[in-house]
């Protein structure tokens, strides 16, 4: 049967609760093969195949990012003249030659082991060495094989290691791209649609399906062209964000929806180190603004539409900006970390003592395994801070985000636009999740207030 679908990062003595769970059962790897792929950019990246003891064969291919953080793990590319430095035929040897002689070792018992096993192997404190492409298709992999053992789904068996409840989870679809994503001059990321009304999984991308249609009319339209960004959103020849969140909300009414925090709300990406100059000021339509004027853009932005979180709303290291911000709307919207905590549990367990932010967001490729992941997530619940699952900008056919999101129920998704196949296989893969288990619950968890306390991961 074929299942598609460490950074130094890993603490080795922080024991999650799910490194002995009584549903454990113990796999035997006999072959792990690797090959160079391309992702939906064009670019190489890694897909591991997996052979178990038992004749299984499970899948996993590691995603990339455009708009990446500088503290993220990192990728291992081989910098010649192939597809222009960015081969990777470094990182699949790798995985032929130096994981999988460690993996076929022994039988493993629980993930923990495998990911602080290769770790250990890479010895680097962000996987440089063997490749954080390399290691989180392994790990990605070595999920699904454990989950093959217990006989379970995926996201099931990632619900029973993190004692999760599961949710199905509100897609947030990028349907308009700007800055890394784009080619036109609109300083923000993305712009997002997010059906919170909605009452199931499967309507939720009926409606995200409808809105991008009618935004596709509008912009056609009006500027005359449907371009598309790394997500599949529309990129037209827009400067501000006004403008594109006034089209967001003419294609929702078009789409015969409502605008609204409880119906179809509105989210954004600003990937502020995209456009941040220097000293505390941000260049947004050609004005410089600064931490104080950009926090009162916000407020504007949350008063003319209905907008239900905001996403790296300051640079990576504006720490004073994330803070003047949490203090201003922390309270009344979501304010989500991604450059700033690159799902690493000690960057969210900081966030959170200093109340930069109310929520992380996760990307397993940033921290390199499936046990930082579960770590990041883990940690976020702890302190009272929402988590939402995303995909990256060069991404595969590879759905484990979807289970992610759904065995650990924290309600929110983003995969790109209701388009392009290897957005659409995440959406499907939720929608087959809510077919074949109905009873799991859809929607999104209330916003609540970071700990204070001190914390050490």
């Amino acid at each position: 049967m074929v299942d598609h679908g460490y950074t130094g990062h890993i603490d080795p003595t922080h024991q999650g609760h799910y490194v002995s769970h009584p549903d454990a059962h113990p796999i035997h790897i006999e072959r792990v093969d690797a090959r160079q792929i391309l992702d939906s950019r064009g670019y190489p990246t890694v897909a591991v195949t997996m052979h178990l003891g038992d004749g299984a064969v499970v899948t996993a291919s590691a995603p990339a990012g455009a708009s990446t953080g500088a503290f993220e793990a990192a990728e291992l590319r081989d910098d010649g003249s192939s597809y222009s430095g960015r081969s990777v035929h470094r990182a699949v040897s790798s995985v032929t030659d130096e994981i999988f002689p460690l993996l076929s070792r022994s039988r493993w018992s629980n993930i923990r082991e495998v990911d602080h096993a290769i770790g250990a192997l890479d010895g680097t404190e962000n996987l440089a060495r063997l490749g954080a492409n390399a290691v989180v298709a392994v790990s990605i992999a070595t999920a699904r094989a454990f989950a093959h053992a217990a006989e379970v789904p995926l996201h099931v068996w990632i619900a029973r290691v993190t004692d999760s409840t599961e949710r199905m989870p509100v897609p947030h679809f990028n349907v308009l791209n700007g800055g890394a994503h784009a080619a036109n001059p609109l300083e923000f990321q993305e712009f997002m649609i997010a059906p919170v009304g909605a009452a199931n999984e499967e309507a939720a991308v009926e409606a995200g399906a409808e809105i991008y249609h009618a935004l596709a009319a509008r912009v056609k339209a009006k500027f005359h062209t449907a371009g598309l960004g790394d997500e599949g959103g529309f990129a037209p020849d827009i400067a501000s964000p006004e403008e594109a969140m006034t089209l967001l909300v003419a294609a929702i009414q078009d789409a015969g929806y409502t605008p609204g925090l409880d119906d179809v709300a509105i989210a954004i990406d600003p990937a502020a180190n995209g456009f941040y100059e220097r000293d505390g000021q941000y260049k947004i339509a050609g004005n410089l603004l600064s931490r104080d004027q950009l926090v009162d853009y916000y407020l504007r932005l949350l008063d003319e539409f209905p907008l239900r979180s905001i996403e790296d709303g300051f640079a990576e290291d504006d720490h004073q900006g994330w803070k003047l911000l949490f203090d201003a709307v922390g309270d009344r919207t979501q304010l989500v970390g991604d450059d700033l905590y690159v799902t690493d549990m000690r960057r969210i367990a900081d966030g959170a003592k200093n109340r930069y932010s109310n929520a992380a967001l996760i990307k397993p490729n940033q921290i390199g395994t499936v046990t930082g992941t579960l770590d990041a997530i883990e940690t976020a619940k702890r302190l009272g801070m929402q988590a939402m699952v995303s995909h990256r900008s060069g991404e595969t056919l590879d759905t484990f985000i979807a289970d992610l999101v759904v065995g650990t129920g924290v309600g929110q998704i983003k995969s790109g636009a209701p388009a392009r196949g290897e957005r659409i296989a995440k959406y499907n893969r939720l929608t087959e999740i809510e077919a074949m288990t109905p009873r799991i619950p859809y929607g999104l968890l209330p916003i609540t207030t970071p700990a204070t306390e001190t914390v050490s991961p």
